[in-house]
């Protein structure tokens, strides 16, 4: 099985990049964030031709997510549950061949001093919560998406300049750890324990030509699906090239075997390089304006 994560900056923009990538790789499901567009307006009709359904929770301009994968996804959850959190399409949840998958758009904080840093705080602790109530931590799980968190400096080019920034300070970082505890491994890390690949490089000052880059984007799986990945991979060519998102989509690969049925808890009772050493050390980006 194939899980992909991919923040495509505009998915009517990388329209035509994301159907030829998902037939050329073929994933089995394909998690986008920053769709920027309503659900009325998505290209449900062309992601189709691509041989793809898609589970959709658009907002206009700004965010939005959704799993694309060879049968309708099912199940489907949009939202953490909360009012507040859930003013902006960041969540949604459906199984994909037996295995719950969540598509997740975290939100960048702007400054850590700034009016939007607490609401990034609040909505990773609403993801915790919604794992608690929705995920069986013995069940086939994958947390995909943007975290905008680089776990720790293994996965920053420059990690002095983006110390203590709103993807590398501390409290990010202890909230990725606290999601993580419930159960949940970066699986990524797993096959590449020496880090130093990255899913993000800034439009600005030749960041990508000089890969300086952030590994922002993460796919985390419960241990029944962790144990099964068996490679994992930045697509980096996928950020080169005229109209490219400033992400790149990651790949994880998982080995068949018996999948626990990964139903919600209350309906039934993430150019290779690094994995491994603590899961996050402390070290800490200035954001982009726009994200």
């Amino acid at each position: 099985m194939r899980i992909v994560t991919w923040n495509v900056n505009s998915v009517r923009a990388r329209l035509d990049r994301v159907v030829t990538w998902l037939k050329a790789h073929q994933p089995d499901a394909l998690c986008l964030q920053e769709l920027k567009v309503t659900d009325d307006v998505f290209p449900f009709d062309a992601i189709r031709e691509a041989g793809y359904e898609a589970a959709v929770h658009g907002q206009k301009t700004y965010n939005g997510v959704a799993i694309l994968a060879k049968t309708a996804p099912a199940d489907v959850m949009r939202g953490l549950g909360d009012a507040t959190l859930d003013e902006q399409a960041r969540f949604i949840c459906a199984t994909v061949d037996g295995v719950r998958v969540a598509s997740a758009y975290f939100p960048n904080g702007g400054e850590v001093d700034g009016p939007r840093y607490p609401y990034k705080l609040a909505w990773m602790r609403g993801v915790r919560a919604w794992l608690d109530a929705n995920v069986n931590p013995h069940e086939a799980f994958a947390l995909t998406g943007d975290f905008n968190v680089a776990l720790d400096d293994l996965d920053v080019a420059e990690p002095a300049y983006w110390k203590d920034s709103v993807l590398t300070h501390d409290d990010v970082r202890e909230a990725t750890a606290e999601i993580a505890v419930f159960g949940l491994e970066d699986v990524f890390r797993k096959h590449h324990p020496d880090g130093r690949i990255y899913s993000w490089w800034d439009y600005r000052d030749m960041a990508f030509p000089k890969n300086n880059g952030l590994r922002i984007d993460h796919v985390f799986a419960t241990a029944p699906l962790a144990a099964r990945s068996t490679a994992a991979w930045v697509d980096r060519d996928e950020r080169s090239g005229k109209g490219a998102s400033d992400h790149a989509p990651v790949v994880v690969e998982f080995g068949q075997g018996r999948y626990r049925r990964g139903t919600p808890v209350h309906a039934s009772r993430n150019a290779a390089m690094p994995s491994s050493g603590p899961p996050w050390r402390r070290a800490a980006r200035r954001p982009p304006p726009h994200r």
